[in-house]
């Protein structure tokens, strides 16, 4: 172990315009807990009341991961699971009053009534992780419908650049398309949709996934590589206010979620890096010191492996958690990254982060901008 590393290739470039956030954690942060059996429970520290809040038992195996946010509501029977292809409310535990995010505070979060000694939120001893976005605190717009378009629900951070949507689609064949407002204002780099009122699997796009991204797809709750389908997204790039969905059920058809991101210079990037599989592995700019960086090869079949600065506080960082799985959190030599100023470094020659001549995509939340908005670089290590 060694102390993180404050910088690598520290130039300034054309790519180091000022940021708008110079404080990341008003938007996104992670906590993390130990449980202590006792009921209520509030979990404090961040600097924001979140929006999203996606949460993981750390150390007991065949633990789901649970996502809750405040536009489908919060509460019992509202969970979905990245790990899944289950629909909403569907894990029996949950609908007693186990493992659910209950409300969230000005700085957190409560978690369920019924949380005593539950293995999901707050068994004694066992240790939790839960990932906290800003939205709108609740407020939503309504989008009717016009044509092909289907009517939605958002909500978004303008200045962070994440956006909540709930929609109903009414269900088409292949070949057909119809088209929903995700809300972001801006062209998405990820979006994330899962049905809610049926089983299906997450469905991924992400503006790096090949050359052409609007005619491929990931699926978060598996591992398997990129798929070419036209049912998907019809083809079809998103623009500033519509997403265009093909003729697959599992977007298509039924009530839905759809999580969008935009990049942001100096908080959030959505990008990829081609592996050279050795632990002196590539450099990737991101513009900021990474507060949670999630990472997958498109190419091959394998795993979403997520790391963050809360879990890991010290370079290199390898505690590994799937968001594809159940697995306890591990530390995975051949999965290393470093957490640097102005990006990370893959040091570890795994196929699944740093497979020699395989694509792999990334989304990543800063924890400090490598420049600040008014241009003064900024240190942090």
């Amino acid at each position: 172990m060694h102390k993180k590393l404050s910088t690598i290739r520290i130039g300034i470039n054309s790519n180091m315009a000022y940021t708008t956030i110079n404080d990341p954690s008003e938007y996104f942060d992670t906590l993390i807990w130990t449980g202590n059996g006792n009921s209520p429970r509030t979990e404090t520290g961040l600097n924001f009341q979140p929006d999203w809040v996606w949460h993981k038992n750390r150390s007991d195996s065949g633990r789901s991961h649970y996502l809750h946010d405040s536009s489908r509501g919060f509460g019992a029977q509202k969970e979905l699971t990245s790990n899944g292809n289950t629909q909403e409310d569907s894990d029996s535990h949950l609908t007693e009053n186990f493992g659910y995010i209950n409300a969230a505070t000005s700085t957190g979060f409560t978690i369920g009534a019924g949380a005593t000694n539950d293995v999901y939120t707050n068994r004694p001893g066992a240790t939790y992780v839960a990932w906290c976005w800003k939205a709108n605190g609740g407020t939503t717009t309504s989008n009717g419908a016009s044509g092909d378009i289907k009517a939605s629900v958002t909500q978004r951070e303008d200045t962070a650049k994440v956006a909540l949507c709930t929609y109903t689609g009414t269900g088409i064949n292949a070949g057909q398309s119809h088209r929903v407002n995700h809300g972001l204002g801006v062209v998405p780099a990820m979006m994330m949709f899962k049905s809610r009122g049926a089983d299906g699997d997450w469905v991924v796009y992400h503006h790096k996934n090949t050359a052409a991204p609007e005619t491929d797809y990931l699926v978060l709750n598996t591992a398997a590589a990129t798929v070419d389908s036209a049912n998907k997204f019809n083809d079809t790039a998103p623009t500033s206010t519509l997403a265009t969905i093909g003729g697959d059920d599992n977007i298509s058809s039924g009530t839905m979620m759809l999580y969008s991101f935009g990049e942001v210079q100096g908080y959030s990037k959505f990008g990829s890096y081609t592996g050279n599989g050795n632990a002196n592995g590539p450099f990737v700019y991101t513009g900021f010191k990474p507060a949670f960086i999630t990472l997958r090869n498109v190419a091959d079949s394998g795993n979403w492996n997520m790391y963050d600065n809360k879990r890991s506080t010290q370079n290199t960082t390898d505690d590994v958690l799937l968001a594809n799985g159940t697995d306890v959190e591990g530390a995975v030599s051949g999965k290393s990254v470093d957490f640097l100023s102005n990006g990370f470094k893959m040091r570890g020659s795994d196929n699944e982060t740093n497979d020699n001549g395989d694509l792999h995509i990334y989304m990543a939340f800063a924890e400090s901008p490598f420049v600040t908005s008014n241009g003064t670089p900024n240190n942090a290590g």
